[in-house]
This record gives C-alpha cells, sequence and structure tokens, in this order.
C-alpha cells in the first residue's frame, strides 16, 4: 500500500524536480493544474473550495506534468533515471519516447508526464525550441498564457478543467505579453492560423457568454439583496464572533 501525498507535497516534489534539472542546465517545466496552483498565490482556498476532483477528495492533483525541449531529451533521462531513481515503462518509452516519457516515483506515489517541444491533444501548443523557445519565459510554470492554452485546446473540456479557467483567470490580467498575464495577442495569433483551435476556444465552451451574464446578475444580485436584508440581535450576536469560531456544522458521509 502507498503513501498518498498531500496537494502541497506533490508541489514541493515537482518544484524539487525542476530545480533538481536547473543544476543541471535543463529546462523542465510545470503545466496543468498543478502550474495554476503555483502561478495563482493568493488564491489557494479558492481552488481547493471548487473540488476540482470532486467532492469524495479533499486532494487538487495525483500527478505531476512537465515540459522540456526534445534536445535535451538525454540529460532529462539521466536526471529521472539516474539521478533521481524514478522507473519507466519500456514499453512506452518504445512506442511514445520521442515525444512523451512517462516516469514512475521509485516509491509508487506518483507518476511524471514529460513532454517535449509541444502539446499535441485535441490541438497543438508550441513552445519553440532552447534559446528562443517560451520555457525560458517562466519558472517554476509555463506561463499563465500557455496555462490557458492549455485549457482551452480540450475539445471535450471537463468540469475540473473549466475550474481551472476560473482560478487562472480570477489571478491573472488580460494584456498584450507575457509579464504575468495572459497574453492576448499571442494566443490571437496562435488561434488565428488554426481554425479548430479557435472553434474549440469560442464555440465549445460548456458555458456561453449570455449564460455567464445571466449567473453573474443573478449572483450579484442575491449577494446585493443578502447584504441589505434585515438582521436580527441573534445574527448581530454571532456576528460580533466572526469567523474565529466556527459557523458551520460537520456532516458526516454515510456509506450504504
Amino acid at each position: 500500500m502507498t503513501t498518498e501525498l498531500t496537494d502541497d507535497e506533490i508541489i514541493s516534489e515537482a518544484i524539487k524536480i525542476v530545480k533538481e534539472a536547473e543544476k543541471r542546465g535543463i529546462i523542465l517545466r510545470i503545466m496543468g493544474a498543478l502550474a495554476i496552483r503555483i502561478h495563482s498565490v493568493g488564491s489557494e482556498e479558492m481552488h481547493k473550495r471548487l473540488g476540482r476532483l470532486g467532492e469524495n477528495t479533499d486532494k487538487s492533483f495525483t500527478d505531476i506534468d512537465l515540459i522540456g525541449y526534445s534536445s535535451q531529451r538525454a540529460g532529462i533521462r539521466e536526471l529521472m533515471e539516474k539521478d533521481l531513481k524514478f522507473y519507466i515503462s519500456r514499453q512506452f518509452l518504445l512506442i511514445h519516447g520521442k515525444d512523451r516519457l512517462v516516469y514512475y516515483h521509485p516509491l509508487n506515489l506518483y507518476h511524471v508526464d514529460i513532454f517535449f517541444d509541444k502539446l499535441s491533444f485535441s490541438h497543438t501548443i508550441p513552445f519553440g525550441k532552447k534559446g528562443n523557445g517560451r520555457l525560458e519565459m517562466d519558472s517554476p510554470t509555463i506561463t499563465p498564457t500557455d496555462l490557458f492554452l492549455e485549457k482551452i485546446q480540450i475539445h471535450q473540456i471537463t468540469e475540473k478543467d473549466l475550474k481551472d479557467i476560473i482560478v487562472l483567470l480570477r489571478n491573472h490580467e488580460l494584456g498584450e505579453d507575457d509579464d504575468d498575464k495572459i497574453n492576448m495577442l499571442y494566443i490571437s495569433r496562435l488561434l488565428g492560423d488554426d481554425w479548430g483551435f479557435w472553434m474549440d476556444a469560442t464555440e465549445k465552451s460548456l458555458i456561453n457568454i449570455d449564460d455567464l451574464k445571466d449567473i453573474s446578475e443573478k449572483c450579484s444580485k442575491m449577494l446585493d439583496f443578502l447584504e441589505r436584508c434585515p438582521k436580527t440581535k441573534n445574527w448581530e450576536k454571532r456576528a460580533k464572533k466572526g469567523i474565529k469560531e466556527k459557523y458551520w456544522n460537520d456532516v458526516e458521509e454515510l456509506y450504504i
């Protein structure tokens, strides 16, 4: 039976791999939800409250996704296999090793996906080559722009991906450069050259602009109404204690 790591422990493990790579002159960057959590300082609790993996777990992550340059593949393999003692499926290596490596922790605590130069799933996100590629633009994660692209390229987007997008957008401004912003110019150039990617990004979301506007207006109306509603003496008395004391009832799950 393996030990299950906490979210903070998995984040620490991912950053450790990136830093060990840097010591050897190797560029690796963290992707996915893990990177969004790292890049959204101040909204960690929001990410946790959204429960991206469902109600039956308090964990947000299970594995680590990294990306590097194919020109450093040999160095990455030496780091992971010789220095950090991760093991790899030889069958997977034979079939997919050119574009992707999958490693398993020595104690089987998690696995690490490592991609090279680009992400090719529903649509392709390029990262370029070492020296003038996008991986040098941020650390220890890919840029917020590329994190956003990573999520919106998904054709059949899931609830957990939408939750990641919410946290990412909440914590980053839209701009026209990659200085801790979501770079609309870069995104427009990429999607302006790929109709399919543009189609999924603009038309295939689970919630459209009209739905979002309606929900936002109703939430604002409800919050305003509750802010202005009459408060009883009982309410006022409890309000004085604030959040220093628990103000909810724990609910015991019943499994049948």
